[in-house]
């Protein structure tokens, strides 16, 4: 084995671990939002948010399955959000398990899950919202477009 494989292997070790740590920390941060009602959830609600107070959001969550990975208006509202987060320097990241993601949301009023295709965390302009995880999931995005990962993909814990 030579010295280069034995690198890429420890990379490959440490970038998984890197995911599994940012997968808790995406878990901690959707529960702290959610109890302070920080959370938007929903494709057009968030674009609402987006379009009235962009200062408001702090990370973007987009989600989607093998069952939605062909719904082209999904992936043009996705094109779009993901634009509008990189022109105001808004974290965001993907996650696959779109129904472990509407389990942390929970139900909207009728008893139906969310749709957990876009969430954001905002937080308040004038009383920023500090969290730790928050700042951790910061981190990984900035190390992951470090190697030009613009968009990185997530996964929660089980």
């Amino acid at each position: 084995m030579t010295l280069e494989e034995i690198h890429g292997q420890e990379n490959t070790m440490e970038n998984a671990d890197r995911v599994q740590s940012a997968g808790a920390a995406l878990e901690e941060l959707l529960i702290a939002a959610k109890k302070q009602d920080y959370l938007t959830v929903g494709v057009y609600e968030s674009a609402k948010v987006m379009n009235v107070d962009p200062d408001s959001v702090a990370f973007c969550i987009l989600a989607t399955d093998e069952e939605y990975e062909c719904d082209i208006a999904l992936q043009i509202h996705f094109t779009l959000i993901q634009a509008f987060c990189f022109d105001n320097d808004i974290n965001v990241v993907r996650v696959n398990d779109i129904d472990r993601l509407a389990d942390l949301v929970g139900a909207d009023e009728t008893g139906e899950p969310k749709d957990a295709h876009c969430i954001l965390v905002t937080s308040p302009s004038a009383n920023p919202w500090k969290d730790p995880a928050l700042d951790k999931l910061s981190v990984f995005c900035e190390e992951r477009r470090s190697v030009y990962d613009w968009v990185p993909t997530i996964t929660l814990p089980e």
